[in-house]
C-alpha cells in the first residue's frame, strides 16, 4: 500500500504567523523582545552552536516550524550543570525540543579506542566538552527541572538510534530506549518535519501530549495496548529457532517479496497472540503490532538482541512497516512506523526557508570548523538504500531517496554567492550521504511499497532500481554554467558500483568534478568480510577505477582515487586482513586514513558484533557464530595490518605474523609487507648514518612516505573536504565517523557511500 500524508505546508498557520520571520532565532530573553515577542511557543535545545543553515538541524527544524506561524527560540549548548541556561528565554507555550546536535555526544567525545575527544567540529573555536555525554538525557532532565510540567519532545540522530533498546558500546551492555532514561513524553526519530509540525499543531489545538500515540515517525510509552491490534510475536516475522523450547518450526518463507502477487486480504480480528511462523502469502491487518523481546530479555541474551535488530530492519519501509512493541518493565514502548517521505516540491520548500547561512552573530569572529566545512556544499538528496550494515544513516533518514529539484538547488548555489562571506566561486560539494543516489529509486511504486530488502544494490543491483544517472548529470551541467562559478566539486563518497551502471556520469564526474582525487570506499577486498557489510566485490572496484583511468586520460588529467578501508569489522578474521594487507601493497597504496570499526547504536554491524551472529540471515541459537575483534589487542593487529608501511606497526607484526603462519611476509622480497628487524650493529649504522647529514635522513625515512602515486591513492595528501549532513530534531550525519586525527574526523561528517 503506497502511503502518503498532508503537504508539510498545507496546515492552518498558527495565529503567530503575524511576526515576520526573525533574522535569527532568538537565543535571549533580549534577542526575544526585540522581535515584540512575549513568549516561545516552542524552544529547542541543541548541543551544537546555532548556525542558520539547512545543514544544522535546529536551523531546519525551527524555521520549518516558524513557517507554520510558531515563534521559535534556540537553547544552543547550555551549561547543564544547573537549570539557570534552560530557563533564559522562559517557560515554552507548546513543548521543549531536544537534540544533541548533529552528531551523536557520544561518538563525538570518543573515538572508537574509546579515547577522549578535546576537539568538538560544532563549536565555537573547535573546543571539546561544551555538551554532556548523552546529551539527550541530560537535557531532557534539565527541562525537567526546570518546568516540571512543560512537554519535553526528543529528536536528532542521538535519540532517532536509541529509540528502542539498543546495545551501548561504550558501557558495553544493552541499554533502554533512550525515552525511558531521559524521561521525556516523545520521541520523534528519522527526518522530522512531517512529526514535529503535525504535533506542534495537535498540541497547539489543546490536545494533550498524552493522548498523541499515532504519529508516525514517533516513539512513546504506554501503560496499557488498544484492544483493537492483533499482536504478532515478532518471532513470527523472523523465527529465532530456540528450538528447546518453542515446536518445532515450519518452513519459512519469506514474506518480504518484491512480488506484486503477495498481496490478499485479512479482516481485523480481536486481540490475539499467534506464536506460528508466518505462511508465505499471508497479509497482516492494518491494526497490527508486532512485539519485539522486552527489554530485560534482549539485555540477557545476545541472541535475542541481533533477532530484534533483524526485525526492526525489515520494517523500515515506510509504506509496509508495522508498529514495533517491547516492553520495558511494567511500560510499553510503542514505535510506530517511519514517516512518509518527503515530495520533491516539499523538500524544495524546506530548502529554501529563510536561512542566514552563517552562525549566530553571538559568536562573533570564532571559527566553527564544521559550518567551515559545508557552507560552500549544497545538499542535494537525502537517504540511503546502501544498506551497508557498519553505517546508521539509514536506520534515521530510510532507504527511500528524496531529491530536491534542479531549480531548488540551482537557487540554493545562487544564495550562496550572494550572501555567504569568502565565496569565490567554487561549490565544495553537490551531494548527501552518498553523490551519486539523486532521483535514483524503485521503477516501480507499488514493488517499493511492498518490498522489504535491505538492501537495493546488495548482493547485486535490483532489476527494478532505476539507475539513471541522467539527472544528476544534467544538474552538474547547469551547476556549472551559474554565474560567478568556475568549479563545482563532489566531496560526498561515491557509491561506484551504481556508477558504472552510467557511464556518460562517470565521464562528466571525472572530466569536470573532481579535482585531482576521488573519495570511494571498498572497505575490504575479502569476499567473507564484505557479505558481512554488504558492500560489493573488488570485481566492481576493478571495473570503475579502469573507467575513472579512462576518462582522466581522455580529460588529460591526473587523478588518483582514495579508497577507505575498516579494520576490525564483525566477520572479519585476521588471515582478511594479511590479505587485504597484501592487496594493498600490490596496488601500491599506503593508506593514512583508516578506520577502526565504531559499533554505533543500532547498526545491523553493532548487532553482530555485540552478538557474534549475523543478523543479515535468520537468526538461531545455532546459527554460525562470527569472529569479532574486540579487545584492543585484537583491534590493535587488524589496524596495524591496514597500515603495514607504517614502522611504527612493524615491531607488532614481526611478533603475530609468525604465529599466523606468514613468516614469510617478513623480509626484504617485493612479496614481503615488511621488513626483517634490523641487526644491533645495523641500527648503530643506521644511526651514525642519521647523525651524518639531512640527505641521508630523509633517504632512510623513504620506506614510510608515499611516492607521489601512493599519496594520490592515500587519504592524508588529498584536499578536499565532505560536508556535514542533517542532525537536529530530526536530521542526520552520521553514518561513521574517522578514529585518526582531526582532519580526519572532520573529514567524515558524511557517510561515505
Amino acid at each position: 500500500m503506497i502511503r502518503t500524508a498532508p503537504n508539510l505546508f498545507s496546515y492552518p498557520k498558527y495565529w503567530a504567523e503575524c511576526y515576520s520571520p526573525a533574522p535569527f532565532l532568538p537565543t535571549t530573553r533580549k534577542e526575544m523582545e526585540a522581535l515584540g515577542w512575549d513568549s516561545c511557543d516552542v524552544i529547542i535545545v541543541t548541543g551544537d552552536a546555532y548556525v542558520d543553515h539547512p545543514s544544522f538541524g535546529m536551523a531546519v527544524m525551527g524555521r520549518v516550524l516558524e513557517a507554520q506561524g510558531y515563534r521559535v527560540g534556540i537553547i544552543s549548548q547550555p551549561d547543564w550543570t544547573n537549570t539557570d541556561d534552560f530557563k533564559e528565554l522562559g517557560e515554552p507555550n507548546l513543548y521543549f525540543g531536544i537534540t544533541a546536535g548533529n552528531m551523536d555526544s557520544l561518538i563525538n567525545r570518543y573515538t572508537a579506542d574509546k579515547r577522549m575527544r578535546h576537539d568538538d567540529a560544532y563549536t565555537p573555536g573547535g573546543k571539546g566538552g561544551k555538551r554532556p555525554d548523552r546529551a539527550v538525557i541530560v537535557y531532557s532532565q534539565r527541562c525537567k527541572e526546570a518546568y516540571r510540567d512543560t512537554p519535553v519532545v526528543l529528536g536528532g540522530i542521538e535519540a532517532s538510534l536509541r529509540r528502542i533498546a539498543q546495545y551501548d558500546y561504550w558501557s558495553d551492555k544493552v541499554r533502554r530506549s533512550v525515552l525511558m532514561d531521559a524521561t521525556a513524553d516523545i520521541l520523534l526519530y528519522g527526518n522530522a518535519e512531517r512529526a514535529i509540525v503535525e504535533l506542534t499543531h495537535r498540541l497547539a489545538a489543546g490536545e494533550a501530549i498524552e493522548q498523541i500515540d499515532d504519529l508516525r515517525g514517533t516513539a512513546v510509552l504506554r501503560s496499557s495496548l488498544p484492544g483493537d491490534y492483533i499482536e504478532v510475536d515478532s518471532s513470527r516475522i523472523d523465527w529465532p529457532g530456540y528450538i528447546d523450547q518453542l515446536p518445532n518450526p515450519y518452513e519459512y518463507h519469506d514474506a518480504a517479496t518484491c512480488d506484486k502477487k503477495d498481496q490478499t486480504g485479512e479482516e481485523t480480528q480481536p486481540l490475539r497472540i499467534i506464536p506460528a511462523p508466518l505462511k508465505g502469502k499471508e497479509k497482516l491487518p492494518e491494526t497490527t503490532y508486532i512485539r519485539l523481546p522486552s527489554f530485560e530479555k534482549v539485555s540477557k541474551d545476545p541472541a535475542l538482541y541481533a533477532h530484534a535488530s533483524r526485525v526492526l530492519h525489515q520494517e523500515s519501509n515506510p509504506h509496509n512497516a508495522r508498529v514495533l512493541v517491547q516492553k520495558h518493565g511494567n511500560r510499553e514502548l510503542w514505535v510506530n512506523p517511519p514517516p512518509v517521505p518527503l515530495e520533491t516540491a516539499e523538500m524544495d520548500k524546506v530548502f529554501d526557508l529563510p536561512y542566514q547561512r552563517i552562525p549566530h552573530p553571538r559568536y562573533g569572529q570564532e571559527k566553527i570548523p564544521a559550518y567551515d566545512m559545508i557552507k560552500f556544499s549544497i545538499n542535494i538528496m537525502r537517504g540511503c538504500f546502501g544498506g551497508c550494515t557498519f553505517c546508521s544513516i539509514t536506520e534515521h533518514e530510510g532507504r527511500i531517496i528524496q531529491s530536491r529539484s534542479h531549480e531548488s538547488v540551482l537557487h540554493e548555489i545562487e544564495e550562496i554567492r550572494d550572501k555567504v562571506p569568502g565565496f569565490t566561486g567554487a561549490i565544495s560539494d553537490l551531494g548527501g550521504p552518498t553523490s551519486n543516489m539523486y532521483h535514483l529509486n524503485c521503477n516501480d511504486p507499488e514493488i517499493q511499497a511492498s518490498c522489504r530488502k535491505l538492501s537495493c544494490v546488495y548482493p547485486t543491483i535490483c532489476k527494478n532500481l532505476d539507475t539513471d544517472h541522467k539527472p544528476t548529470t544534467e544538474l552538474y551541467r547547469k551547476a556549472r554554467k551559474v554565474e560567478g562559478v568556475h568549479t563545482v566539486s563532489i566531496s560526498s563518497g561515491l557509491r561506484y558500483d551504481l556508477a558504472v551502471e552510467d557511464p556518460e556520469y562517470v565521464r562528466e564526474l571525472v572530466t569536470y568534478h573532481v579535482g585531482g582525487y576521488l573519495k570511494i570506499a571498498p572497505e575490504h577486498s575479502e569476499e567473507g568480510t564484505l557479505s558481512k557489510m554488504m558492500k560489493p566485490g573488488m570485481g566492481t572496484y576493478d571495473a570503475f577505477k579502469k573507467m575513472f583511468d579512462r576518462f582522466s586520460r581522455e580529460a588529460g588529467k591526473k587523478q588518483y582515487l582514495i579508497p577507505y578501508f575498516i579494520a576490525a569489522h564483525p566477520g572479519c578474521e585476521d588471515e582478511d586482513m594479511v590479505k587485504l594487507a597484501q592487496w594493498l601493497k600490490a596496488n601500491e597504496f599506503k593508506v593514512d586514513q583508516v578506520q577502526t570499526f565504531y559499533p554505533s547504536p543500532m547498526s545491523l554491524a553493532t548487532a553482530m558484533y555485540h552478538s557474534d551472529k549475523n543478523p543479515l540471515k535468520k537468526v538461531t541459537y545455532k546459527s554460525e557464530k562470527l569472529y569479532t575483534p574486540k579487545n584492543s589487542d585484537q583491534r590493535k593487529i587488524q589496524k596495524a595490518l591496514l597500515r603495514y608501511h607504517d614502522p611504527e606497526n612493524w615491531p607488532l607484526l614481526r611478533q603475530v605474523l609468525p604465529s599466523m603462519g606468514h613468516k614469510d611476509l617478513i623480509g626484504e622480497r617485493d612479496s614481503c609487507l615488511i621488513p626483517e628487524e634490523k641487526a644491533p650493529q645495523d641500527r648503530k649504522d643506521k644511526r651514525r648514518s642519521d647523525r651524518s647529514g639531512p640527505a641521508k635522513k630523509q633517504s632512510s625515512s623513504k620506506t614510510s612516505r608515499p611516492s607521489s602515486k601512493q599519496r594520490g591513492a592515500s587519504g592524508k595528501s588529498a584536499p578536499g573536504k565532505n560536508s556535514s549532513g542533517k542532525g537536529g530534531l530530526g536530521k542526520s550525519t552520521s553514518g561513521k565517523k574517522k578514529s585518526v586525527g582531526k582532519k580526519a574526523r572532520q573529514k567524515s561528517l558524511k557517510p561515505r557511500g
